[in-house]
Protein backbone atom coordinates (compact mmCIF):
# COMPACT_ATOMS: atom_id res chain seq x y z
CA UNK A 1 0.00 0.00 0.00
CA UNK A 2 3.16 2.31 0.21
CA UNK A 3 3.21 3.15 -3.56
CA UNK A 4 -0.29 3.99 -3.76
CA UNK A 5 -1.32 7.59 -4.77
CA UNK A 6 -2.68 9.29 -1.79
CA UNK A 7 -6.76 9.02 -1.98
CA UNK A 8 -7.36 5.32 -3.79
CA UNK A 9 -10.02 3.43 -3.14
CA UNK A 10 -8.60 1.23 -0.58
CA UNK A 11 -6.51 2.35 1.90
CA UNK A 12 -4.37 0.16 4.64
CA UNK A 13 -6.53 0.47 7.18
CA UNK A 14 -9.44 -0.57 5.36
CA UNK A 15 -8.04 -3.27 3.37
CA UNK A 16 -6.99 -4.76 6.44
CA UNK A 17 -10.78 -4.48 7.87
CA UNK A 18 -11.96 -6.05 4.33
CA UNK A 19 -9.42 -8.96 5.01
CA UNK A 20 -10.85 -9.26 9.02
CA UNK A 21 -14.43 -9.15 7.89
CA UNK A 22 -13.70 -12.25 5.35
CA UNK A 23 -11.92 -14.07 7.82
CA UNK A 24 -14.25 -14.11 10.23
CA UNK A 25 -17.14 -14.35 7.85
CA UNK A 26 -15.97 -17.69 6.56
CA UNK A 27 -16.49 -20.73 7.96
CA UNK A 28 -14.41 -21.35 11.20
CA UNK A 29 -11.00 -22.02 10.36
CA UNK A 30 -8.99 -24.21 12.53
CA UNK A 31 -5.96 -22.70 12.28
CA UNK A 32 -3.03 -25.20 12.69
CA UNK A 33 -0.50 -22.53 13.57
CA UNK A 34 0.80 -19.44 13.16
CA UNK A 35 1.77 -20.01 9.15
CA UNK A 36 -1.54 -20.79 8.30
CA UNK A 37 -2.89 -17.58 9.80
CA UNK A 38 -0.56 -15.50 7.62
CA UNK A 39 -0.86 -17.90 4.54
CA UNK A 40 -5.01 -17.35 4.76
CA UNK A 41 -4.27 -13.74 5.88
CA UNK A 42 -2.36 -12.76 2.94
CA UNK A 43 -4.73 -14.35 0.48
CA UNK A 44 -7.52 -12.19 1.96
CA UNK A 45 -5.35 -8.94 1.31
CA UNK A 46 -4.48 -10.21 -2.19
CA UNK A 47 -8.49 -11.22 -3.00
CA UNK A 48 -9.64 -7.88 -1.31
CA UNK A 49 -7.40 -5.67 -3.38
CA UNK A 50 -8.15 -7.29 -6.75
CA UNK A 51 -11.86 -7.42 -5.84
CA UNK A 52 -11.75 -3.63 -5.22
CA UNK A 53 -9.93 -3.20 -8.73
CA UNK A 54 -12.44 -5.18 -10.65
CA UNK A 55 -15.52 -3.53 -8.95
CA UNK A 56 -14.09 0.10 -9.84
CA UNK A 57 -13.28 -1.40 -12.89
CA UNK A 58 -17.23 -2.37 -13.29
CA UNK A 59 -18.36 1.22 -12.31
CA UNK A 60 -18.69 3.19 -15.55
CA UNK A 61 -17.08 5.97 -14.12
CA UNK A 62 -13.96 6.00 -16.69
CA UNK A 63 -11.49 5.44 -13.84
CA UNK A 64 -8.70 3.24 -15.27
CA UNK A 65 -6.66 0.18 -13.01
CA UNK A 66 -5.85 0.26 -9.47
CA UNK A 67 -1.66 -0.05 -9.79
CA UNK A 68 0.53 -1.70 -7.17
CA UNK A 69 4.36 -0.97 -6.90
CA UNK A 70 5.78 -4.31 -7.64
CA UNK A 71 9.23 -3.43 -6.44
CA UNK A 72 12.98 -2.60 -7.91
CA UNK A 73 13.02 -5.25 -10.84
CA UNK A 74 13.43 -4.11 -13.71
CA UNK A 75 13.57 -0.48 -15.00
CA UNK A 76 11.59 -1.49 -18.41
CA UNK A 77 8.43 -2.20 -16.01
CA UNK A 78 6.29 0.44 -14.94
CA UNK A 79 6.73 0.98 -11.28
CA UNK A 80 3.06 0.45 -10.47
CA UNK A 81 1.50 -2.62 -12.97
CA UNK A 82 -1.91 -3.05 -12.85
CA UNK A 83 -3.01 -5.21 -10.10
CA UNK A 84 -5.54 -7.32 -12.22
CA UNK A 85 -2.21 -7.94 -14.32
CA UNK A 86 -0.18 -8.98 -11.31
CA UNK A 87 -2.73 -11.04 -10.10
CA UNK A 88 -3.09 -13.04 -13.43
CA UNK A 89 0.74 -13.32 -13.83
CA UNK A 90 0.82 -14.51 -10.12
CA UNK A 91 -1.65 -17.12 -10.77
CA UNK A 92 0.83 -18.14 -13.45
CA UNK A 93 3.68 -18.25 -11.43
CA UNK A 94 1.87 -20.45 -8.58
CA UNK A 95 1.41 -23.18 -11.63
CA UNK A 96 4.87 -23.19 -12.59
CA UNK A 97 6.23 -22.73 -9.02
CA UNK A 98 3.81 -23.06 -5.92
CA UNK A 99 6.02 -22.22 -3.41
CA UNK A 100 7.61 -19.13 -5.22
CA UNK A 101 3.87 -17.87 -5.16
CA UNK A 102 3.50 -18.11 -1.91
CA UNK A 103 7.08 -15.90 -0.71
CA UNK A 104 5.15 -12.80 -2.75
CA UNK A 105 1.68 -13.88 -1.99
CA UNK A 106 3.21 -13.39 2.11
CA UNK A 107 5.79 -10.61 1.34
CA UNK A 108 3.82 -8.24 -1.10
CA UNK A 109 0.28 -8.79 -0.25
CA UNK A 110 1.01 -9.49 3.27
CA UNK A 111 3.49 -7.51 3.99
CA UNK A 112 6.20 -9.67 5.82
CA UNK A 113 10.11 -9.64 6.03
CA UNK A 114 12.16 -12.10 4.92
CA UNK A 115 12.50 -14.00 8.18
CA UNK A 116 8.97 -13.76 9.01
CA UNK A 117 8.33 -15.54 5.42
CA UNK A 118 11.00 -18.24 6.00
CA UNK A 119 9.23 -18.85 9.36
CA UNK A 120 6.23 -18.94 7.98
CA UNK A 121 6.74 -21.24 5.07
CA UNK A 122 9.78 -23.45 7.32
CA UNK A 123 12.73 -22.75 4.67
CA UNK A 124 15.72 -20.98 5.29
CA UNK A 125 16.34 -17.38 4.91
CA UNK A 126 18.24 -17.47 1.96
CA UNK A 127 15.70 -19.70 0.00
CA UNK A 128 13.06 -17.03 0.48
CA UNK A 129 15.32 -14.44 -0.33
CA UNK A 130 16.49 -16.73 -3.51
CA UNK A 131 12.84 -17.28 -4.01
CA UNK A 132 11.98 -13.62 -4.10
CA UNK A 133 14.47 -12.33 -6.50
CA UNK A 134 13.40 -15.15 -8.70
CA UNK A 135 9.76 -14.63 -8.67
CA UNK A 136 10.38 -10.67 -8.73
CA UNK A 137 11.91 -11.49 -12.40
CA UNK A 138 9.54 -13.98 -13.40
CA UNK A 139 6.68 -11.24 -12.78
CA UNK A 140 8.84 -8.58 -14.02
CA UNK A 141 9.00 -10.54 -17.67
CA UNK A 142 5.42 -11.32 -17.41
CA UNK A 143 4.17 -8.41 -16.67
CA UNK A 144 5.84 -6.76 -19.87
CA UNK A 145 4.27 -8.96 -21.80
CA UNK A 146 5.29 -10.76 -25.07
CA UNK A 147 8.43 -8.78 -26.77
Amino acid sequence: MTGQAPGHQLQTTALVHEAYMRLIGSSQVGWKNRAHFFAVSAQLMRRALVDAVRARQAQKRGGGALVVPLGDTDPSVPARPDLLALDEALDALAAFDQRKARVVELRYFGGLTVEETSEVLRVSVATIERDWQMAKLWLSKALRGPA
